[in-house]
């Protein structure tokens, strides 16, 4: 009964418009409180503090100083041209080039918004101008941009080894085919919409193009093979390849392609500082909420409750695949994985549910609620940006969240899917 009034409340809250981190604080504050735990409280800074002081967390703010330095440093506007070239020709060319441009894009940001508010407007603008609707273009976009925390870098991924000690090399690598399969799950959907809404062909790029193309976003393309390839040989460690990811971006976009300017230093860093504080305060919030979760044996009470409830692995996974997705819906991403950890990992050693696996499921769950009014961070951001209103976004976006679920339920159900590459390259 108690869980169910916290996280009742916790919503209630956020519906109210309360900012999801003082919403967390607030329902924590009070359910002690009112527990007549109120003696615990002077301990709710120190809680805050520590859950934000891993260093396996660093690695936050420089995927996202990364994802910015390359929308200022032109390197998204290479690998636009690249996929245009690549997959342009397609139905629906311009929607198939936003998909693999955030697939490319992905493998060096890591976070969702970032895609949607940098990449995200040139794939609009281009769309527009080729006489896309502009609510199918704004709807592509949202949802190609939850590709970035699936295909590796990924912010979601660092954040659930971190508290689990689950390797974040092996997260990493378990995303690439769930992303891929995300991707290709969109652009059937583009193609069988541009097909009943008769968009028109382009011509296919010439071999010439493609290669100029191709030669012009080498650098860019470069990132992810860096980035994974380092952390595999040992070179560096995740934290250290969110650096290494950060320097390789100014270097490029500075020097190589010197579209980064040193005006325009101040600025990126300053957004990075915003972006960086909101994911933190997020997760140093969740931190003390879930620390009065465990004082309030709120774990044991769901463990209890679902085991006695099911036996059946599979029945377990419908549940809590119900429950991250409604919690989705309500509350930020990170803040759902964060909250709901400590809860899950016990069951899911219970069940033996490898939990490699179980940081994709988690990690596809929460970009549903990416997409998903009324908390929908990456909705709100295409909305605002392409003027579109939430509710016909919201609609224009069902076929890719019908996408998205498929890849979901044959993750949840087809373990290899995700846990083959990870065996392959970094066996125990």
């Amino acid at each position: 009964m108690l869980t169910v009034v916290i996280f009742a409340g916790l919503i209630g809250l956020v519906l109210l418009g309360v900012p999801i981190a003082v919403a967390m604080g607030m329902t924590a504050i009070l359910v002690l409180v009112f527990s007549g735990d109120a003696f615990v409280l002077p301990i709710m800074a120190q809680r805050m503090y520590s859950a934000t002081t891993g260093f396996t967390l660093l690695a936050i703010p420089f995927f996202i100083l990364a994802g910015n330095l390359m929308n200022t440093g032109g390197i998204t506007n290479r690998i636009f041209a690249f996929a245009l070239a690549l997959v342009g020709h397609l139905r629906g060319g311009l929607g198939h080039v936003n998909v693999v441009s955030s697939m490319i894009f992905s493998g060096m940001s890591g976070a969702a918004v970032a895609d949607a508010a940098g990449l995200g407007v040139v794939e609009m603008e281009a769309m527009t101008k080729n006489g896309y609707p502009r609510e199918f273009s704004a709807a592509i976009t949202a949802a190609s941009s939850t590709i970035g925390p699936v295909v590796p870098p990924s912010i979601p991924f660092v954040i659930y080894g971190s508290i689990t000690g689950v390797s974040i090399g092996k997260l990493f690598l378990a995303g690439f085919i769930p992303g891929a399969l995300m991707g290709l799950a969109m652009m059937v959907g583009i193609y069988l919409i541009s097909r009943r809404r008769h968009f028109p062909l382009r011509e296919r790029a010439s071999l010439r193009t493609l290669l100029w193309t191709f030669k012009e976003a080498f650098l860019a393309l470069m990132m992810p093979v860096i980035i994974i390839g380092g952390i595999l040989g040992g070179l560096f460690t995740p934290t250290e390849a969110a650096v290494v990811a950060s320097l390789y971006a100014f270097i490029v976009g500075g020097f190589v392609y010197r579209e980064i300017r040193l005006k325009d230093l101040p600025d990126i860093i300053w957004t990075t500082v915003e972006q960086s504080v909101k994911v933190l305060f997020i997760i140093s919030a969740a931190g003390f909420f879930g620390w009065m979760m465990v004082l309030q044996s709120i774990p044991e009470q769901v463990i209890h409750g679902l085991t006695e409830l099911t036996s059946s692995r599979t029945s377990l996974i419908l549940i809590v695949l119900f429950v991250l997705i409604v919690l989705g819906c309500f509350l930020e991403g990170i803040a759902v994985l964060v909250i709901t950890i400590p809860v899950f990992m016990p069951l899911i050693a219970e069940f033996n549910i490898d939990p490699v696996q179980f940081g994709v499921i988690m990690t596809l769950c929460s970009m549903l609620g990416l997409l998903t009014p009324p908390v929908g961070m990456s909705l709100y951001a295409v909305a605002s940006i392409s003027n579109v209103p939430v509710g016909k976004l919201s609609v224009e976006l069902i076929p890719y969240l019908l996408g998205i679920f498929v890849v979901l339920l044959i993750i949840s159900f087809v373990p290899e899917v995700s846990l083959w590459l990870p065996n392959l390259l970094m066996p125990e």
